[in-house]
């Protein structure tokens, strides 16, 4: 599944192996298309996730949000694989110590 969102430079494409969704997010994370995000990590059926942000530029408080809601419903199943820019938002707002945070 590819989804496109508002911003042309943004993708979350997620790839489902039985019960674990990988989904692999590029470009801007924010208002526009955090909801599309969270959408492609919640396909029907899935128990597990890996959200690679590893290629995301921009990360907002929508996309904090997201995240949030996100290691809610995975609770002890997720992985998040930041990059330089998500990672640093992330300790700026508290999360930077979340044990689905990847190194």
């Amino acid at each position: 599944m590819d989804q496109q969102g508002a911003d042309s430079n943004f993708s979350a494409a997620a790839q489902a192996d039985g019960d674990h969704v990988t989904v692999n997010v590029t470009g801007e994370v924010d208002m526009a298309t955090a909801d599309t995000m969270y959408a492609a990590a919640t396909p029907s059926g899935a128990a597990r996730l890996t959200l690679d942000l590893r290629a995301v530029t921009f990360f907002d408080s929508a996309a904090i949000h997201a995240l949030v809601r996100l290691g809610a419903l995975y609770a002890d199943a997720l992985t998040v694989l930041p990059s330089p820019q998500v990672r640093r938002v992330l300790d700026i707002s508290g999360l930077g110590d979340q044990p689905w945070l990847a190194d």
